[in-house]
């Protein structure tokens, strides 16, 4: 591992595996230990919530030493008439995406846009010339926004799928630092995962990490602060839609910090419940069967085929961060978690529900989550008395089309297989 000899000051980075002290490492997502995640040590223990008007109003609690330029952050809000529908008392919603009225103002709809700024301060801190992303859409969207709208000179791959070229948009031309390479038809995001990563081998190119890395999360951790802050306490349940885990795992970050604040969390930490979308739901048959691996002969059997029948095609992901220590089962084990399996008639039900309660259009995998809760209504799983945090990871797409014009990523490149010859790709993405 290189030490390049300057670790910031108000963090460290931790590796679970060993307990190694990393932060002078750079821009690293694994320790020579492998098989677990970093996390970051914050100098300041207790929650800072400044009066700014965006996610680095909790700035103490995320891994960069400045701030790119984002009005982007999570808006947590008392639902009243949908919280009235399933009969809860104290059901908060926080709102990831674009809702002028609300405040909302995630103009790629998705709260990928709470990762991206700190992974891009970070990668540029650490002199990284080009992030590689895969993304079958809201991930390269929030990045690609990113990086048009600041003045960063960071280059961006963007490695996404045909099948998902229509969310491959941008409320501003997108910026000239962007590459997009298109995998054909017949690929899955777990392809274009794998692709991104081959083509780190490339001079130059570094791939953003995923769930590996820690400004993601940490980012993506910023719902908790803000929902905690707005609550005046930590929820007792916590609802979302997963694919790679991520989230999940970062809510579970968020909390362990809240918790050692004191302030916010002095009991429980709250439960997370996690859900996927029938027929393609790895994680949920793993955690069910009680295995901390996931079998993919078992839990993801004719998986590309069970992957074009998904509603929610972003929660795709065939290498989840399940098995890794501090990944999703350690998350759902320390908190009482459970999993859930949402087919794609209850996930639309709770989409039509949500905006006809609420007000705003939701994106596919929030309503999965909105779906998991019904769920768990139903089977009595929640008291009427409980905080309950749903956490809509996207909606207003319907609301920005009206307010702002949207610009298509065009393709640098289509090609037919993670497979191919990356001699084909040198000059296109250098």
């Amino acid at each position: 591992m290189n030490i390049n000899n300057s670790a910031p000051n108000h963090y460290k980075i931790i590796c679970l595996g060993c307990r190694a002290d990393v932060s002078a490492a750079g821009y690293v997502l694994r320790c020579d230990c492998d098989n677990a995640l970093f996390r970051t040590v914050y100098q300041d223990d207790r929650l800072v919530n400044t009066a700014e008007e965006s996610m680095w109003r909790f700035s103490a609690w995320l891994p960069t030493v400045d701030k790119l330029p984002t009005r982007g952050r999570s808006v947590t809000y008392k639902s009243e008439t949908f919280a009235r529908e399933l009969g809860l008392k104290d059901l908060f919603i926080s709102f990831n995406g674009y809702w002028p009225e609300k405040n909302a103002f995630l103009e790629t709809c998705s709260f990928k846009e709470l990762e991206s700024p700190p992974t891009v301060q970070r990668a540029v801190e650490n002199k990284v010339k080009t992030l590689v992303v895969s993304s079958v859409g809201n991930t390269a969207r929030a990045f690609a926004h990113t990086v048009s709208t600041t003045s960063t000179d960071l280059k961006l791959v963007l490695v996404g799928l045909e099948s998902a070229m229509g969310k491959l948009w941008l409320p501003e031309p997108p910026s000239e630092n962007i590459t997009l390479v298109v995998l054909q038809r017949g690929n899955d995001y777990s392809d274009a995962i794998a692709l991104g990563n081959r083509l780190t081998a490339l001079p130059g190119l570094t791939t953003e990490g995923g769930a590996m890395n820690v400004a993601r999360r940490d980012g993506m951790g910023t719902v908790m602060l803000e929902a905690a802050v707005t609550i005046g306490r930590a929820p007792d349940h916590y609802f979302q839609a997963v694919g790679s885990g991520t989230g999940g795992i970062a809510a579970w970050e968020a909390a362990l910090r809240l918790k050692h604040d004191g302030r916010f969390l002095e009991g429980q930490l709250p439960k997370l419940h996690l859900s996927q979308n029938l027929p393609f739901a790895p994680m949920f048959s793993a955690w069910n069967s009680n295995r901390r691996t996931i079998d993919p002969s078992t839990d993801m059997r004719d998986a590309k085929k069970s992957i074009k029948k998904l509603y929610a095609d972003v929660l795709s992901n065939r290498n989840p961060a399940y098995s890794v220590k501090g990944g999703v089962f350690d998350a759902l084990k320390n908190t009482r978690g459970q999993m859930y399996a949402v087919s794609n008639t209850e996930a639309r039900r709770a989409a039509c529900l949500f905006e006809d309660f609420e007000g705003i259009d939701i994106v596919p995998a929030a309503a999965v989550a909105a779906a998991s809760l019904m769920q768990a209504v139903a089977n009595e799983g929640i008291d009427d008395s409980d905080v309950v945090l749903l956490n809509v990871t996207g909606g207003g797409l319907q609301k920005l089309k009206e307010d702002k014009p949207c610009y298509e990523i065009k393709p640098d490149i289509r090609i037919a297989s993670p497979d191919v010859d990356l001699t084909e790709l040198r000059d296109v993405v250098s």
